[in-house]
């Protein structure tokens, strides 16, 4: 097999990490990798924040659902949606009164900029943990650094047209999480279509879902008062307060962001 797609294919969520620190070297050639990943029109509608402060470590700790690994990390980025960069190169490049003598108002970033930027600092985001894969170092998505967003504004003195899409941590895997299997996901029947999209209903779900059925119910008929993966998950993620803070928080960045 490729050995870029084997390391792709075996890659895996890290949480535990060896103390080991990451050489500035192989750092800056993850960060490089990044910053080279593909950008809508050259813009790089994104900011990295390398997070060093054991302090802010530690706040990150508490405010993304405490995760206690986020402390012990050795290297923490930051992915910041970023249109606040653009906005004010416009502001200083007279684009304002450029706009005057036209006759029309300047235009602010919207919510499809936002989005834009978002799909920057993730694809940057993915690169990064694939150049990090490579050079042995393992990683882990931490989405809810999109919850608090008044925290982590504060916390990284974020303007308003800049939003925390994606927190990374880095480390050398432990012997532990090396031996860890990937886990599996969905058969592609499932989530790969042909030309339009197909939603699925109860026979194709029942197939979809048996192996995980089976693997986290183990014969039991409930699990915390929920009878299938269905329910479990509605519960225990989509419903959850977590999930429901993550939504309070997007929609107050919104308002900052519309000016609101």
């Amino acid at each position: 097999m490729n050995p870029v797609m084997e390391l792709i294919l075996k890659r895996k969520s890290v949480r535990s990490y060896e103390a080991k620190a990451i050489p500035e070297e192989t750092k800056n050639e993850i960060i490089g990798a990044a910053l080279s990943s593909p950008t809508a029109g050259g813009l790089m509608l994104y900011s990295i924040v390398e997070v060093k402060d054991q302090i802010i470590k530690d706040a990150l700790v508490k405010s993304c659902d405490n995760q206690p690994f986020i402390a012990k990390a050795p290297l923490v980025l930051l992915f910041l949606a970023d249109y606040q960069r653009w906005f004010d190169y416009f502001g200083v490049s007279g684009v304002k009164e450029a706009c005057e003598k036209e006759g029309r108002p300047m235009r602010k970033p919207e919510e499809g900029d936002l989005f834009l930027a978002c799909c920057d600092a993730l694809i940057a985001a993915q690169t990064a943990v694939v150049a990090a894969e490579s050079l042995g170092i393992g990683s882990c998505y931490i989405g809810d650094i999109m919850e608090n967003y008044e925290t982590h504004k504060k916390l990284f003195d974020l303007p308003q047209y800049v939003f925390p899409i994606c927190l990374l941590c880095f480390g050398y895997p432990t012997k532990e999480q090396m031996e860890r299997e990937p886990v599996k996901r969905f058969d592609r029947k499932f989530v790969v279509f042909e030309n339009q999209y197909t939603r699925l209903g109860g026979e194709a779900f029942e197939e979809m879902f048996r192996d995980l059925q089976g693997k986290t119910f183990r014969q039991r008929k409930e699990i915390d008062g929920a009878g299938n993966v269905g329910q479990l998950v509605y519960k225990n993620k989509f419903d959850s307060g977590f999930s429901k803070e993550m939504s309070r928080s997007v929609r107050a960045m919104l308002k900052v962001w519309n000016g609101d």
